[in-house]
Protein backbone atom coordinates (compact mmCIF):
# COMPACT_ATOMS: atom_id res chain seq x y z
CA UNK A 1 0.00 0.00 0.00
CA UNK A 2 1.33 3.43 -0.96
CA UNK A 3 1.98 6.09 1.67
CA UNK A 4 -0.92 8.13 0.23
CA UNK A 5 -3.30 5.20 0.60
CA UNK A 6 -2.04 4.54 4.12
CA UNK A 7 -2.57 8.17 5.06
CA UNK A 8 -6.17 8.23 3.84
CA UNK A 9 -6.93 4.91 5.54
CA UNK A 10 -5.55 6.38 8.78
CA UNK A 11 -8.06 9.21 8.39
CA UNK A 12 -10.87 6.71 7.87
CA UNK A 13 -9.82 4.64 10.91
CA UNK A 14 -9.57 7.75 13.08
CA UNK A 15 -13.03 9.04 12.17
CA UNK A 16 -14.27 5.49 12.67
CA UNK A 17 -13.57 5.93 16.39
CA UNK A 18 -16.23 8.66 16.42
CA UNK A 19 -18.74 7.28 13.89
CA UNK A 20 -18.73 3.58 14.62
CA UNK A 21 -19.40 0.92 12.00
CA UNK A 22 -19.46 3.26 8.99
CA UNK A 23 -15.93 2.96 7.58
CA UNK A 24 -17.10 2.23 4.02
CA UNK A 25 -19.22 5.39 3.96
CA UNK A 26 -16.38 7.44 5.44
CA UNK A 27 -13.96 6.04 2.85
CA UNK A 28 -16.42 6.94 0.09
CA UNK A 29 -16.64 10.51 1.37
CA UNK A 30 -12.86 10.91 1.29
CA UNK A 31 -12.73 9.37 -2.19
CA UNK A 32 -15.29 11.94 -3.33
CA UNK A 33 -13.25 14.78 -1.84
CA UNK A 34 -10.02 13.54 -3.40
CA UNK A 35 -11.70 13.20 -6.79
CA UNK A 36 -12.84 16.83 -6.65
CA UNK A 37 -16.53 16.17 -6.02
CA UNK A 38 -19.19 17.14 -3.49
CA UNK A 39 -21.30 15.02 -1.14
CA UNK A 40 -25.04 14.81 -0.52
CA UNK A 41 -25.99 12.98 2.69
CA UNK A 42 -29.64 11.97 2.79
CA UNK A 43 -30.55 10.42 6.11
CA UNK A 44 -32.83 10.61 9.10
CA UNK A 45 -31.80 12.97 11.95
CA UNK A 46 -29.25 11.84 14.50
CA UNK A 47 -27.20 9.43 12.38
CA UNK A 48 -23.97 11.45 12.45
CA UNK A 49 -24.05 13.59 9.30
CA UNK A 50 -22.84 16.78 11.00
CA UNK A 51 -20.34 14.87 13.12
CA UNK A 52 -18.88 13.33 9.96
CA UNK A 53 -18.35 16.75 8.37
CA UNK A 54 -16.76 18.16 11.54
CA UNK A 55 -14.53 15.11 11.90
CA UNK A 56 -13.29 15.39 8.31
CA UNK A 57 -12.41 19.03 8.89
CA UNK A 58 -10.57 18.34 12.16
CA UNK A 59 -8.37 15.49 10.96
CA UNK A 60 -7.64 17.34 7.70
CA UNK A 61 -6.80 20.71 9.35
CA UNK A 62 -9.02 22.69 6.98
CA UNK A 63 -11.28 25.67 7.58
CA UNK A 64 -14.85 24.60 8.30
CA UNK A 65 -18.11 26.54 8.26
CA UNK A 66 -21.69 25.38 8.65
CA UNK A 67 -24.98 26.98 7.68
CA UNK A 68 -28.42 25.82 8.78
CA UNK A 69 -30.67 26.14 5.75
CA UNK A 70 -34.11 27.56 6.57
CA UNK A 71 -36.87 29.10 4.43
CA UNK A 72 -35.83 32.63 5.42
CA UNK A 73 -32.14 32.13 4.56
CA UNK A 74 -30.98 34.54 1.84
CA UNK A 75 -28.24 33.99 -0.77
CA UNK A 76 -26.23 36.80 0.83
CA UNK A 77 -26.27 34.87 4.11
CA UNK A 78 -24.24 32.19 2.30
CA UNK A 79 -22.00 34.01 -0.18
CA UNK A 80 -21.54 37.28 1.70
CA UNK A 81 -22.62 40.87 1.25
CA UNK A 82 -21.20 44.31 0.48
CA UNK A 83 -21.70 47.05 3.07
CA UNK A 84 -20.70 50.67 3.47
CA UNK A 85 -18.08 51.27 6.16
CA UNK A 86 -18.54 54.78 7.54
CA UNK A 87 -15.11 54.89 9.19
CA UNK A 88 -13.22 54.33 5.94
CA UNK A 89 -15.90 55.83 3.67
CA UNK A 90 -15.58 52.75 1.48
CA UNK A 91 -17.68 49.77 0.51
CA UNK A 92 -16.39 46.52 1.98
CA UNK A 93 -17.23 42.91 1.35
CA UNK A 94 -18.12 40.69 4.29
CA UNK A 95 -17.53 37.07 3.36
CA UNK A 96 -20.21 34.47 4.04
CA UNK A 97 -19.66 30.95 5.38
CA UNK A 98 -19.27 29.56 1.85
CA UNK A 99 -15.79 31.10 1.73
CA UNK A 100 -14.08 28.15 3.38
CA UNK A 101 -12.43 24.79 2.68
CA UNK A 102 -15.22 22.52 3.91
CA UNK A 103 -18.77 23.85 3.93
CA UNK A 104 -21.67 22.00 5.55
CA UNK A 105 -25.12 22.95 4.30
CA UNK A 106 -27.44 21.41 6.86
CA UNK A 107 -30.95 20.48 5.65
CA UNK A 108 -30.29 22.10 2.30
CA UNK A 109 -33.78 21.37 0.98
CA UNK A 110 -35.38 23.65 3.60
CA UNK A 111 -34.07 26.78 1.88
CA UNK A 112 -35.74 28.38 -1.13
CA UNK A 113 -34.49 27.57 -4.64
CA UNK A 114 -32.98 31.04 -4.83
CA UNK A 115 -30.74 30.35 -1.85
CA UNK A 116 -29.98 26.81 -3.01
CA UNK A 117 -28.79 28.24 -6.33
CA UNK A 118 -26.19 30.34 -4.48
CA UNK A 119 -24.18 27.13 -4.16
CA UNK A 120 -24.11 26.30 -7.87
CA UNK A 121 -21.24 28.55 -9.00
CA UNK A 122 -19.17 27.60 -5.96
CA UNK A 123 -19.67 23.88 -6.52
CA UNK A 124 -19.12 23.95 -10.28
CA UNK A 125 -16.33 26.50 -10.63
CA UNK A 126 -14.92 26.96 -7.11
CA UNK A 127 -15.60 30.67 -7.20
CA UNK A 128 -18.23 33.14 -5.98
CA UNK A 129 -19.39 36.25 -7.83
CA UNK A 130 -20.91 39.11 -5.83
CA UNK A 131 -21.58 42.58 -7.25
CA UNK A 132 -19.68 41.70 -10.45
CA UNK A 133 -16.56 40.77 -8.50
CA UNK A 134 -15.32 37.17 -8.45
CA UNK A 135 -13.73 35.57 -5.39
CA UNK A 136 -11.77 32.34 -5.79
CA UNK A 137 -12.39 29.48 -3.38
CA UNK A 138 -9.69 27.16 -2.03
CA UNK A 139 -8.37 24.41 -4.29
CA UNK A 140 -9.69 21.71 -1.96
CA UNK A 141 -13.13 23.29 -1.50
CA UNK A 142 -15.78 20.72 -0.53
CA UNK A 143 -19.52 20.99 0.00
CA UNK A 144 -21.29 18.46 2.19
CA UNK A 145 -25.05 18.93 2.12
CA UNK A 146 -27.61 17.06 4.19
CA UNK A 147 -31.31 16.50 3.82
CA UNK A 148 -34.00 14.53 5.62
CA UNK A 149 -35.71 11.92 3.39
CA UNK A 150 -38.72 11.52 5.69
CA UNK A 151 -40.02 14.93 6.79
CA UNK A 152 -40.92 16.83 3.61
CA UNK A 153 -43.16 19.51 5.16
CA UNK A 154 -41.83 22.97 4.30
CA UNK A 155 -39.09 21.73 1.98
CA UNK A 156 -38.02 22.70 -1.54
CA UNK A 157 -36.77 19.68 -3.52
CA UNK A 158 -33.37 20.17 -5.10
CA UNK A 159 -33.63 20.72 -8.88
CA UNK A 160 -31.96 18.23 -11.20
CA UNK A 161 -29.24 20.71 -12.19
CA UNK A 162 -28.14 21.07 -8.58
CA UNK A 163 -28.39 17.36 -7.81
CA UNK A 164 -26.09 16.73 -10.76
CA UNK A 165 -23.41 18.86 -9.07
CA UNK A 166 -23.11 16.34 -6.23
CA UNK A 167 -20.73 13.52 -7.06
CA UNK A 168 -22.43 11.07 -4.72
CA UNK A 169 -25.53 10.70 -2.59
CA UNK A 170 -25.28 8.29 0.31
CA UNK A 171 -26.91 7.50 3.65
CA UNK A 172 -25.03 6.62 6.80
CA UNK A 173 -28.02 4.67 8.04
CA UNK A 174 -28.67 3.43 11.55
CA UNK A 175 -25.67 1.82 13.26
CA UNK A 176 -25.65 -1.82 14.22
CA UNK A 177 -26.68 -2.60 17.80
CA UNK A 178 -23.04 -3.29 18.69
CA UNK A 179 -21.85 0.01 17.17
CA UNK A 180 -24.65 1.98 18.85
CA UNK A 181 -23.81 0.45 22.22
CA UNK A 182 -20.15 1.39 21.78
CA UNK A 183 -21.17 4.93 20.81
CA UNK A 184 -23.40 5.26 23.88
CA UNK A 185 -20.59 4.15 26.19
CA UNK A 186 -17.97 6.46 24.71
CA UNK A 187 -20.30 9.47 24.74
CA UNK A 188 -20.98 9.07 28.48
CA UNK A 189 -17.43 9.96 29.47
CA UNK A 190 -16.42 12.60 26.91
CA UNK A 191 -17.10 14.18 23.54
CA UNK A 192 -15.18 11.96 21.07
CA UNK A 193 -14.73 14.90 18.69
CA UNK A 194 -12.39 16.48 21.23
CA UNK A 195 -10.13 13.45 21.05
CA UNK A 196 -9.58 13.83 17.30
CA UNK A 197 -6.16 15.12 16.24
CA UNK A 198 -5.00 16.58 12.92
CA UNK A 199 -3.49 13.90 10.70
CA UNK A 200 -3.13 15.47 7.28
CA UNK A 201 -2.48 18.98 5.94
CA UNK A 202 -4.11 20.89 3.12
CA UNK A 203 -0.94 20.55 1.05
CA UNK A 204 -0.99 16.77 1.54
CA UNK A 205 -4.60 16.66 0.36
CA UNK A 206 -3.53 18.53 -2.78
CA UNK A 207 -0.67 16.07 -3.27
CA UNK A 208 -2.97 13.05 -2.96
CA UNK A 209 -5.45 14.60 -5.40
CA UNK A 210 -2.61 14.91 -7.89
CA UNK A 211 -1.73 11.25 -7.31
CA UNK A 212 -5.35 10.28 -8.03
CA UNK A 213 -4.94 11.70 -11.52
CA UNK A 214 -2.07 9.26 -12.11
CA UNK A 215 -4.15 6.17 -11.38
CA UNK A 216 -4.50 4.23 -14.63
CA UNK A 217 -7.80 3.21 -16.18
CA UNK A 218 -8.08 1.08 -19.33
CA UNK A 219 -10.13 2.16 -22.32
CA UNK A 220 -12.41 -0.83 -21.77
CA UNK A 221 -13.32 0.48 -18.33
CA UNK A 222 -13.96 3.97 -19.64
CA UNK A 223 -16.30 2.37 -22.16
CA UNK A 224 -17.87 0.29 -19.37
CA UNK A 225 -18.58 3.46 -17.38
CA UNK A 226 -20.06 5.09 -20.47
CA UNK A 227 -22.23 2.04 -21.16
CA UNK A 228 -23.67 2.10 -17.63
CA UNK A 229 -24.61 5.78 -17.81
CA UNK A 230 -25.81 5.53 -21.41
CA UNK A 231 -28.19 2.68 -20.60
CA UNK A 232 -29.86 4.75 -17.89
CA UNK A 233 -31.02 7.03 -20.71
CA UNK A 234 -32.60 4.10 -22.52
CA UNK A 235 -34.37 2.41 -19.62
CA UNK A 236 -38.17 2.47 -19.88
CA UNK A 237 -38.58 3.42 -16.20
CA UNK A 238 -36.26 6.44 -16.36
CA UNK A 239 -37.45 9.83 -17.63
CA UNK A 240 -34.08 11.53 -17.08
CA UNK A 241 -30.92 9.46 -17.35
CA UNK A 242 -27.36 10.15 -16.25
CA UNK A 243 -25.58 13.12 -17.80
CA UNK A 244 -22.06 13.19 -19.29
CA UNK A 245 -21.04 14.66 -15.93
CA UNK A 246 -22.19 11.39 -14.35
CA UNK A 247 -19.83 9.43 -16.61
CA UNK A 248 -16.90 11.63 -15.60
CA UNK A 249 -17.90 11.41 -11.94
CA UNK A 250 -17.95 7.61 -12.06
CA UNK A 251 -14.52 7.43 -13.68
CA UNK A 252 -12.89 10.01 -11.41
CA UNK A 253 -14.39 8.54 -8.25
CA UNK A 254 -13.24 5.05 -9.27
CA UNK A 255 -9.69 6.36 -9.65
CA UNK A 256 -9.77 7.94 -6.18
CA UNK A 257 -11.21 4.81 -4.58
CA UNK A 258 -8.57 2.68 -6.31
CA UNK A 259 -5.81 4.84 -4.82
CA UNK A 260 -7.34 4.53 -1.34
CA UNK A 261 -7.46 0.75 -1.83
CA UNK A 262 -3.73 0.81 -2.57
CA UNK A 263 -4.13 0.05 -6.27
CA UNK A 264 -2.43 1.85 -9.16
CA UNK A 265 -5.19 1.02 -11.64
CA UNK A 266 -8.99 0.80 -11.69
CA UNK A 267 -10.72 -2.58 -11.51
CA UNK A 268 -14.16 -3.34 -13.00
CA UNK A 269 -15.60 -4.19 -9.58
CA UNK A 270 -14.72 -0.71 -8.33
CA UNK A 271 -16.82 0.92 -11.03
CA UNK A 272 -19.62 -1.56 -10.40
CA UNK A 273 -19.74 -0.76 -6.66
CA UNK A 274 -19.70 2.99 -7.20
CA UNK A 275 -22.50 3.11 -9.78
CA UNK A 276 -25.31 3.47 -7.23
CA UNK A 277 -23.92 6.36 -5.13
CA UNK A 278 -22.99 8.20 -8.34
CA UNK A 279 -26.28 7.63 -10.17
CA UNK A 280 -29.09 7.25 -7.60
CA UNK A 281 -29.72 11.01 -7.23
CA UNK A 282 -29.27 11.80 -10.93
CA UNK A 283 -32.02 9.58 -12.28
CA UNK A 284 -35.63 10.73 -12.52
CA UNK A 285 -38.25 7.98 -12.76
CA UNK A 286 -41.20 8.20 -15.14
CA UNK A 287 -44.60 8.97 -13.59
CA UNK A 288 -45.76 5.43 -14.29
CA UNK A 289 -42.68 3.96 -12.59
CA UNK A 290 -43.27 6.13 -9.51
CA UNK A 291 -46.89 5.09 -9.21
CA UNK A 292 -45.90 1.46 -9.70
CA UNK A 293 -43.49 1.67 -6.76
CA UNK A 294 -40.34 1.18 -8.82
CA UNK A 295 -37.16 1.79 -6.81
CA UNK A 296 -34.24 3.73 -8.33
CA UNK A 297 -31.67 1.32 -6.90
CA UNK A 298 -33.54 -1.58 -8.49
CA UNK A 299 -33.39 0.18 -11.86
CA UNK A 300 -29.63 0.70 -11.46
CA UNK A 301 -29.26 -3.02 -10.66
CA UNK A 302 -31.15 -3.75 -13.87
CA UNK A 303 -28.85 -1.45 -15.84
CA UNK A 304 -25.71 -3.00 -14.33
CA UNK A 305 -26.98 -6.49 -15.13
CA UNK A 306 -27.48 -5.49 -18.78
CA UNK A 307 -23.90 -4.23 -19.15
CA UNK A 308 -21.11 -6.63 -19.96
CA UNK A 309 -18.46 -6.37 -17.26
CA UNK A 310 -14.90 -6.30 -18.66
CA UNK A 311 -12.54 -9.01 -17.47
CA UNK A 312 -9.50 -7.98 -15.45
Amino acid sequence: MTKEAQLVNNLVETIGTVIHGKKEQIKLCFATWLSGGHILLEDVPGTGKTVLAKSMAIVSQVDYHRAQFTPDLLPSDIVGTTFYDQESNKFKFLKGPLHTDLFLGDEINRATPRTQSALLEAMAERQITVDNKTYSLPENFLVIATQNPVEQHGTFPLPEAQLDRFRIKISLGYPSEEAELLMAKTRLSADPLKSLKPIITNDEITHIKNQVKKVKIKDELIQYSLDIVSKTRQNKNIALGGSPRATLALIELAKAMSLINGESFVRPKTIYKLAKPVLNHRLALTAQAKYSGVDVDAVIDEVLASCKTPTE
